[in-house]
């Protein structure tokens, strides 16, 4: 990995030398190293077709096994290419059971090793007898990830090429010659992980049965009065990573450029992009964007930048941003929206621009709290009397804290996302803390240690930070304490950054952070209060202590009581107003439901419950400071309650009296259940008016980037949305720029024009029945057809998927109970399979090719009259639906048409169900948004055979 300390990366060079002299004693003797070939990756599928062994005694083979395996079904053509077993070899082979049984023979109940030994155990003991072959099971793969946490890949083929073992091939044998080697790497590597580390993670929860525990137990022996301190072992890390500080380039007079001329050179044949990537081709469109954001950087201006699909955005945007970071010594910054381009961008992109550009390339990612480690957490679940929390096997979760004490004890700064955690086994809760329960200052590993507080220093000292767009926004909340001072920012995806702005910045009081909070506190002999009360006994000020405790707790517990009548209250609220909401009801806290009688109920129990509040946090904090001067350790979760109370307290202020005309109300009930799910909001109504004045004053450059920010060619909407149409004249540009692929020959738009009106229910949904019919047949699957509501996609599922299914055509449907990863990952597997889905998956969802061939969208999708945002609007504005509502529902439209061509070869069609693009004078807004340029109008009831034609026509 980028950022390894050079300290480690020795250790890591000598890794196989050592290993040849090294001895480990009884961990080596009799150990049996396995692999094994199977028909596919599934166990309830598919059969063995190889298993390959050998016998371990010290650096030495002393025995091997090796026997195909009959399936009983034919080999698929695809394992026989990958692995060149043919049905040939298996005819006469011993059936799974007979091979089974001679396995058991040779392994004699000796502990086996497999490189993601839950796979090839998974195989074995579903035959007959299997569960004999052994009762211990070694996964290399996970003790890899302890053993040498600095890798990028642990892929076993990867391991033996770096340290020179036998190569992998897709043969079991070939590939148990190559674990071989690389177990005894694995221990060494093991014994170099700090002094006491492996006395630690041996003596962890000693009643939970733990395969790599001998393992460690034998390594801890041979430094037997070893004692481990993380704190230590941080120091020592850190210490070893100290890149120089770079420079706020408030206190440059400019920023030094590399001129357009050199910039288009590094995109020539044979020019730095060239060198990253061999086989790459110059497109003007990308050069031109690259000039622009040189021209931006150069002139400290803003730019907004509208990139058609196959521009290649983001090396347009890295190869000037980082010739401004090292020319400058500046840090720049990258903030996207979604996860899979960050790790586009840290993972391939920035490596490459890193080995090439002259003088090299620092760069790292910050993430939410979620993302990283919690250390003090990490400590208190390594103790035995900690509690694992999960419904599967607890070793997993001890396999968790092993990698991640390894990871943190090799790494300056570094997150959870590429540890390979099972965190379907593992409470991510226990090792990791959200902003609100950091305990900051009370915790000994604050701030330098800390991955979290760490990471903005250590980012202060690299070119190119990586981030999201809600830190980017919280950041902005929290006057630049998060990040550190960076001027040149490139905003990818920018389509929807006012949405997750207005998001990071809503204020929310909710019922189940609310019993969170309480929970959390407890009483006098629960939660964190009780704790602290427990720990307190006997101290020299017991009685002062005592006193404070007894207020704190007694007025937590009023607060609880009158925070509970408040939800009451808008549960009842909810019933009284208007809302569109199918499960959950969002209403507008306006001015008539604050003259109502509703209200005037609601109000003497909502400021009763602030003062609770008020008195509440006053106490616990009070307790908090008193104790802190002496006992600092003991308040950190008590801290924390005292923080969430005000937090609380200042939100529930601040949306009942409602007087701060910046933001606009609402409540919030689920319709679904009888108690629970209630909230209360303060939304920012202007998001363009906080970015203008708390963070575009501080940047000298914002580059914002998207394939869809313009509404038929103009970008005022946008520029309204950040704050741009605030700033002098000159002070940012708009530009389109073509996509590289040629949507007319690729792509074609059908409008459906005679689809009635959905307020005639009966003959909207007759006809959409037919047309979802028709469209899906014609284009044999592969179809995404995207809901506005979840009332028309359940009623229409419930038509469609019989006569779907009928033809040998399957359907999936976004249930409420859905996995929305589940369903994305089965839809881009199966080719042929179409799904019914909702708002998730209007953007920011990748599949190219067959994959998806069309997508329908029966309704245009407008925000709701009923929504809060838009009801404040139109109290304030007079056009506020032609201002917000329909450039909204465009950029939208175009964000699910961008979902079909996503490479030059990939075909498809968009199918517009909605006829009010044919009658209303807006219509234009869309069809002219759209990147063909033109589209078919066509009857409902030929859409079908014209969809026949034109696939064949495309067909490849």
């Amino acid at each position: 990995m980028a950022g390894t300390p050079e300290f480690i990366v020795q250790n890591y060079e000598t890794l196989a030398e050592r290993a040849q002299t090294r001895s480990f004693g009884l961990i080596e003797e009799d150990v049996i190293v396995l692999d094994t070939e199977t028909t596919g990756l599934s166990v309830q599928d598919n059969r063995l077709i190889e298993i390959a062994a050998a016998r371990l005694r010290g650096r030495e083979i002393v025995d091997r096994f090796d026997t195909f395996v009959h399936p009983g079904v034919p080999i698929p053509d695809e394992i026989v290419r990958l692995t060149g077993i043919t049905d040939a070899d298996v005819a006469h082979a011993p059936s799974p059971e007979e091979a089974v049984a001679l396995l058991e023979d040779f392994v004699g109940g000796c502990p086996v090793i497999a490189h993601n030994a839950a796979f090839d155990r998974s195989f074995i003991e579903a035959v007959k007898g299997g569960v004999r072959v052994s009762d211990v099971w070694i996964d290399s793969l996970a003790l890899s990830r302890i053993a040498l946490p600095r890798l990028s890949s642990h892929k076993l083929s990867n391991l033996a090429e770096l340290f020179g073992c036998s190569a992998v091939s897709h043969r079991a044998i070939d590939d148990v010659e190559a674990l071989c080697g690389v177990w005894r790497i694995l221990l060494v590597a093991l014994s170099d992980l700090p002094r006491g580390l492996m006395r630690r993670l041996a003596d962890m929860h000693p009643d939970v049965p733990w395969s790599y525990r001998p393992i460690f137990s034998f390594l801890a022996g041979e430094d037997p009065d070893a004692i481990f301190s993380l704190a230590a072992a941080r120091t020592e890390v850190l210490r070893a990573q100290a890149p120089e500080e770079r420079i706020d380039a408030d206190n440059l007079p400019f920023l030094s450029m590399p001129t357009s001329e050199e910039i288009r050179a590094h995109y020539a044949p044979g020019g730095l992009v060239n060198r990253m990537y061999p086989e790459y081709e110059p497109r003007a469109e990308q050069v031109q964007m690259a000039c622009e954001v040189r021209d931006a950087l150069a002139t400290g201006t803003h730019r907004v930048i509208e990139a058609g699909t196959g521009v290649g955005k983001s090396i347009a945007y890295l190869v000037p941003l980082a010739e401004a970071a090292r020319r400058n010594r500046v840090t720049v910054g990258v903030a996207t929206k979604s996860n899979n381009l960050a790790d586009q961008l840290i993972y391939h992109e920035l490596p490459r621009l890193a080995r090439e550009i002259e003088g090299g390339l620092t760069f790292c990612a910050l993430k939410g709290y979620d993302h990283y480690p919690c250390l003090r957490k990490l400590e208190r679940l390594s103790r035995f009397d900690a509690e694992i929390k999960t419904t599967r096997d607890p070793a997993d979760t001890l396999t968790a804290v092993a990698v991640i004490y390894a990871y943190v004890c090799q790494s300056p700064t570094g997150d959870l996302d590429g540890l390979g955690i099972r965190w379907r086994s593992v409470n991510r809760a226990d090792l990791t803390t959200p902003s609100r329960e950091c305990a900051r200052r009370l915790c000994p590993f604050f701030p330098d240690k800390c991955l979290v507080h760490g990471a903005r220093r250590r980012a202060a000292r690299v070119d190119v930070v990586v981030t999201n767009h809600s830190l980017l926004f919280r950041n902005v909340a929290a006057d630049g304490k998060i990040l550190p001072p960076i001027r040149h920012w490139v905003v990818d995806e920018a389509h929807s950054i006012e949405r997750e702005a207005r998001r990071q910045w809503a204020v929310t009081v909710s019922a189940d952070e609310s019993r969170s909070i309480f929970e959390r506190l407890g009483g006098e002999r629960s939660g964190a209060l009780g704790q602290l009360i427990r720990n307190l006994a006997g101290s020299d000020a017991m009685t002062l202590y005592m006193g404070l405790s007894a207020k704190a707790v007694a007025t937590v517990q009023r607060a609880s009581l009158a925070m509970a009548e408040v939800f009451d209250g808008v549960r009842d609220l909810a019933r009284r107003g208007r809302s569109d909401g199918y499960d959950a009801a969002n209403i507008w806290i306006g001015p008539d439901m604050r003259e109502s009688d509703g209200w005037q109920h609601f109000l003497p129990i909502a400021l009763t419950a602030v003062d609770a509040l008020e008195e509440a946090q006053r106490n616990v904090s009070s307790l908090v400071e008193t104790v802190a001067e002496d006992k600092p350790d003991l308040v950190v979760d008590v801290a924390d309650g005292a923080r969430r109370l005000k937090e609380m307290l200042d939100g529930l202020d601040l949306i009942v009296k409602g007087e701060n005309d910046r933001y606009v109300y609402s409540l919030q009930v689920n319709r679904r259940l009888r108690a629970g799910g209630e909230s209360l909001t303060a939304e920012l109504l202007d998001v363009g008016e906080m970015l203008a004045e708390r963070w575009l004053p501080e940047v000298h450059t914002a580059i914002f980037t998207s394939a869809t920010i313009s509404i038929a060619g103009a970008f005022n909407h946008f520029e309204r949305a950040v704050g741009l149409d605030r700033l002098p004249q000159g002070s940012s540009r708009a530009l389109h720029l073509d996509s590289s692929y040629d949507f007319d020959e690729n792509m074609t738009v059908v409008v459906a024009g005679d689809v009635p009106d959905p307020r005639n229910r009966d003959a909207y949904l007759g006809t959409l029945e037919q047309l979802l019919v028709d469209v899906h047949i014609a284009m044999g699957g592969s179809a995404l057809t995207l809901f506005t509501n979840r009332r028309d996609m359940e009623d229409l599922y419930a038509r469609v998927e019989p006569k779907l299914a009928a033809v040998g055509l399957e359907l999936a449907c976004q249930q409420r109970s859905a996995s929305a990863r589940q369903l994305r990952d089965h839809f881009i597997s199966e080719k042929s399979s179409s799904l019914f889905a909702l708002k998730a998956f209007w953007e920011g969802f990748d599949a190219s090719g067959d994959t998806l061939r069309c997508v329908v969208i029966p309704k245009l999708p407008f925000s709701s009259p009923t929504d809060p945002l838009a009801c404040e609007r139109g109290l304030r504005e007079e056009r506020a639906w032609a201002q917000y509502a329909l450039p909204e529902a465009v950029l939208e439209v175009k964000q699910a048409a961008g979902r079909l061509i996503r490479s030059s070869s990939d075909v498809g069609v968009l199918v517009l169900a909605d006829s009010r693009l044919v009658t209303k004078g807006y219509g234009k807004k869309f069809l002219n948004s759209l990147p063909t340029s033109g589209y078919q109008r066509i009857e409902s009831n030929q859409v079908g055979r014209y969809l026949e034609l034109w696939r064949r026509a495309h067909e490849r």
